[in-house]
């Protein structure tokens, strides 16, 4: 019997340390374990209800993308942010993100037309905050939709390569703008606008002009959240 049961175990591993990778890398994102929280084995396993082995294998697989820190004798930490590498981040967003949508713009059809408009269109119709019973917070479909409706700008691109570094940027950046409400509470109208006149740009085939709206999309975001994250450096444990 106990020999079956360890079988079985083993077997699953895989499977469980994949939902354990995607529970833990979700909950990074969203702030709910935040720049510099120690990831303790036990804590974790009985957080997720998943065994040791598989969430020391998601620990490790998150560190080697980044997401967690693993120090030596002390553990597995969540890796910590900067204003620094929020400025690194955004600028080199801003490099490979105009280069793809220029690229989709000179290859892409009307497939690449017809997934850009559904994007925006998702994402218009979506709220960016929902309303909780203690707090506001983000809305993870509208996170879902603005994530889609960004790939999609770049989806006529034709490298997949591309697509990828832009992709792990995305998500980067997503634990930035979820560190703080208040900010997505300022930005969320502008946003929009800023979003329509990309879409118009590119639909327009006017790779300057798309390419200069999304540098300057990331840019102003970049400066909100460098002004919001600083008054909020000594709760959130940001280094500057």
């Amino acid at each position: 019997m106990m020999r079956a049961r360890a079988k079985a175990e083993a077997e699953n591993e895989p499977i469980l340390s994949d939902r354990a990778y995607a529970m833990i890398k979700e909950d990074i994102l969203a702030g709910l374990l935040e720049p510099g929280d120690k990831l303790q084995l036990d804590a974790v396993s009985e957080r997720y209800g998943i065994g040791l082995a598989p969430v020391r294998e998601a620990l490790n697989r998150l560190s080697a993308e980044g997401w967690v820190e693993r120090r030596s004798q002390r553990g597995f930490f969540v890796s910590e942010l900067s204003i620094s590498d929020l400025e690194e981040l955004v600028k080199t967003r801003i490099w490979l993100e105009t280069l793809g949508l220029r690229e989709s713009i000179a290859q892409g059809g009307q497939d690449w037309e017809d997934q850009v408009i559904v994007a925006y269109h998702r994402l218009a119709r979506t709220e960016r905050l929902q309303d909780g019973t203690i707090s506001i917070a983000v809305n993870p479909e509208w996170e879902t939709r603005h994530h889609d409706f960004h790939l999609a700008l770049l989806s006529g691109c034709g490298s997949s390569w591309m697509m990828q570094f832009c992709q792990t940027m995305m998500d980067q950046a997503v634990r930035y703008r979820n560190l703080s409400v208040n900010f997505t509470l300022e930005r969320r109208g502008d946003a929009l606008a800023e979003h329509e006149a990309i879409v118009t740009a590119a639909l327009d085939r006017d790779a300057d002009r798309a390419a200069d709206l999304l540098a300057r999309h990331y840019s102003k975001t970049l400066e909100g959240l460098k002004e919001r994250l600083r008054s909020e450096r000594p709760a959130r444990g940001l280094a500057g």
